[in-house]
C-alpha cells in the first residue's frame, strides 16, 4: 500500500523515556508565524480605524493609511525581532514582568515609528510621547491577548484529553482485549502475558501526567501497543506496515493523539471487512517539518464520514500546540483513507 497516493512487529517492551518538564511559559513567542501575522494585522487594523476619524474622504483615508503603514510596519517588525531575540530571557520572567517588557518594547517601537516619519519628512514635529504611548498601548493589547490564549491552553487541553479518553478507551475495547488474553492463557501463556502488558502500558501512558506535550516517538510506541492488542484479536485480517523516520522522533505532539487515528483505521477498515485491511503508519522528515501519515484500506461503500470520531478534537489540539504551523488533513481516494499530520521540528535539530 502506497500512502503517497493520497496527500512489523514489536521490538521494544518499554516506552521511550518521558521528555523533561517543559520550559517556563513564554506568553508571547514572537518567533511564531501565527504571532507575527496577528501582530501585523492587529496593528494595521487599529491604526486604520483610528485614521477614519480624521479622514475627509476615502482617498484621504487610504493615503493616510499608506503613510502610517510605512512607519508602523517597520516598528511592529522591530518589536517582533527584539521579542524573538530575547525569547529565552523573557521566558524566565513572571507573566506580569513579561507583559511589562512587551509594553516597554511597544513604546520603543512607537518612538522608532515617529523617528522614521521625521527622517522621511512626513512630519515636521514628531509627537514622541504620543507615539510611545500608542506603541505601548498596542503592545499591551497584543500581549494581553496572547496571555489569555496561553492561560486557555491548559484547561482546553485538559478538557480535550478527558474527552479523548472517554471516546477512545472504550469499554468494548477493554472487553475484547481481556477476552483475547483469556483465550490465550492456556494455549499461549507468554502471548497472553504480552497482551496484558501492552494493555497495562496503554492505560499507564493514557492516565499519566503528560506535561501538555508528548513526542512522536512516544505516540508511535503507544500506537504499537494498541495495534499489538488488536493484532491478537484480528490475526491476519489486520496487516500493519511501519515506515518510520527516526529523525522526527523528537517532534512534539499533543499526548494521546495518534491512538484514536489508528483506532479509526481498525474500526472502519478492519472490523467491517471479512478480508480485513492493510494499515500503514509512516513518518517522514521534510525540510523543517515532520509528517505523520496513517493510511488504511476501507471496504467498498465505506465513506469518509465513518472516520469522523475525534477528528475535530485532533485538529483542535494540534492548533493549540502548534498554532498555524501545524496541520491535520484527511482524504479518501480509491478505497484508501489517510490521516496526515504536519508539525514543525523542534528548534535546535532533530533527534
Amino acid at each position: 500500500m502506497k500512502d503517497s497516493q493520497i496527500l512489523s512487529t514489536l521490538t521494544e517492551r518499554w516506552l521511550p523515556p518521558a521528555p523533561p518538564p517543559p520550559a517556563p511559559v513564554l506568553v508571547f513567542d514572537a518567533c511564531e508565524v501565527g504571532v507575527i501575522l496577528r501582530a501585523v494585522l492587529y496593528v494595521e487594523a487599529v491604526l486604520a480605524v483610528a485614521l477614519m476619524y480624521g479622514a475627509a474622504s476615502l482617498a484621504d483615508w487610504l493615503g493616510s493609511v499608506a503613510v502610517l503603514t510605512g512607519a508602523a510596519l517597520p516598528a511592529t517588525l522591530l518589536w517582533l525581532v527584539i521579542g524573538c531575540a530575547l525569547k529565552r530571557p523573557l521566558a524566565r520572567l513572571k507573566p506580569a514582568a513579561q507583559l511589562s517588557a512587551g509594553v516597554a518594547l511597544g513604546a520603543l517601537g512607537g518612538v522608532y515609528a515617529a523617528g522614521t516619519m521625521a527622517l522621511t519628512g512626513l512630519v515636521a514635529q514628531p509627537a514622541w510621547l504620543a507615539a510611545a504611548c500608542t506603541g505601548a498601548l498596542l503592545a499591551a493589547g497584543l500581549v494581553a491577548g496572547l496571555m489569555w490564549r496561553a492561560r486557555g491552553r491548559m484547561p482546553a487541553a485538559t478538557t480535550a484529553r478527558l474527552a479523548e479518553l472517554q471516546a477512545r478507551i472504550r469499554p468494548h475495547f477493554l472487553f475484547n482485549a481481556l477476552n483475547s488474553a483469556m483465550a490465550l492463557v492456556r494455549e499461549a501463556p507468554a502471548q497472553a502475558e504480552e497482551v496484558l502488558a501492552d494493555l497495562a502500558d496503554l492505560f499507564r501512558h493514557a492516565l499519566a501526567d503528560q506535561h501538555g506535550a508528548s513526542s512522536v516517538a512516544q505516540e508511535i510506541e503507544l500506537a504499537r501497543r494498541y495495534l499489538a492488542i488488536e493484532q491478537v484479536r484480528f490475526g491476519e485480517r489486520l496487516k500493519v506496515e511501519w515506515a518510520l523516520d527516526p529523525r522526527v522522533g523528537a517532534a512534539q505532539l499533543p499526548p494521546l493523539i495518534l491512538q484514536p487515528l489508528v483506532e479509526n483505521a481498525v474500526v472502519h477498515g478492519v472490523e467491517p471487512s471479512a478480508q480485513g485491511a492493510r494499515l500503514r503508519v509512516s513518518t517522514q522528515l521534510r525540510g523543517a517539518m515532520a509528517l505523520i501519515k496513517i493510511t488504511n484500506t476501507v471496504p467498498a461503500g465505506q465513506g469518509e464520514s465513518g472516520h469522523g470520531m475525534a477528528l475535530t478534537n485532533v485538529r483542535d489540539r494540534l492548533r493549540l500546540l502548534h498554532d498555524l504551523q501545524g496541520s491535520f488533513r484527511t482524504a479518501l481516494v480509491d478505497g484508501v483513507y489517510q490521516a496526515r499530520i504536519e508539525i514543525p521540528m523542534p528548534r535546535g535539530g532533530s533527534a
